[in-house]
């Protein structure tokens, strides 16, 4: 017999810029972002009429920060769903440790789940092919097998990006090539949906064949992301600043959605 279809009523979102929307601009939205946790409230609240769904999640948060601003702040809500993506930023710091940081990863998912809400986490990209982030595939992959054991033991969904194709097309991906276009965060949100094992009317992106750019194209391309994001990103890492020191959370507290997303 087919277990039945889950539903859910309260939803909180936590994590980084993962979470929160970067990439996916809507101006109407909190902090200008959509994103695909908004996509998938948008598909939750058709399947009841009591939904309510917030996000905490703030852009640039180390997974230590995610859990001791957040965990605690969703639990109060009283969220039958939590969705959770940390340690993305911790990863491309000089040096991590790995097992401390998922150590606390895991008691924080215990938590979670010892509520009784439904728990979806995430492993990190496998983002082997870019020039750049490819540096630090292999803490990425010891990232990823720990936090599937976490997953194991309390029994969370894992939504497994790692083993996703199709990301390695640069159009998933927004201009500074770390977070996720709109078409990247509409695949995320059927990824997230399908794992969770509820129907939805989501597809994923058309993009057609890609462009192929010629070698000066390529070069200013290069130039351009180089001048206005790696400067900047290690200007920040140098002064110990975050982008996320100025927001705020853009849903704080659960409130009702339709399934236009207002």
């Amino acid at each position: 017999m087919n277990s039945p279809e889950p539903v859910f009523n309260r939803y909180v979102a936590l994590g980084d810029s993962f979470t929160e929307g970067l990439g996916d601009h809507d101006p109407a939205r909190p902090n200008g972002l959509r994103g695909w946790a908004d996509r998938v409230a948008e598909q939750l609240a058709g399947t009841s009429e009591d939904f309510r769904y917030a996000n905490l999640a703030v852009r640039g948060k180390l997974l230590g920060q995610i859990i001791d601003d957040q965990v605690d702040q969703a639990l109060a809500l009283g969220p039958d769903l939590v969705t959770i993506y940390g340690g993305g930023n911790d990863l491309m710091r000089p040096s991590v440790d790995i097992d401390a940081m998922v150590d606390r990863y895991d008691e924080a998912i215990g938590k979670l789940t010892a509520s009784g809400a439904t728990v979806a986490l995430w492993t990190a990209y496998d983002a082997g092919w870019s020039a750049v982030f490819g540096k630090i595939r292999g803490r990425i992959a010891i990232y990823n097998e720990l936090v599937r054991e976490v997953a194991d033991r309390h029994g969370a969904v894992v939504v497994d990006f790692w083993r996703f194709d199709g990301y390695d097309d640069e159009r998933m991906w927004d201009w500074d090539r770390l977070h996720m276009s709109t078409a990247g965060h509409q695949r995320m949100a059927v990824e997230t949906l399908d794992a969770l094992g509820v129907s939805h009317e989501l597809e994923g992106p058309d993009l057609g064949p890609a462009p192929v750019l010629s070698k000066a194209e390529r070069r200013r391309v290069n130039y351009i992301w180089t001048k206005d994001f790696v400067g900047p990103w290690i200007g920040r890492r140098l002064t110990g600043k975050s982008s996320g020191d100025t927001v705020a959370a853009r849903r704080p507290v659960l409130e009702s959605i339709s399934a236009e997303g207002f």
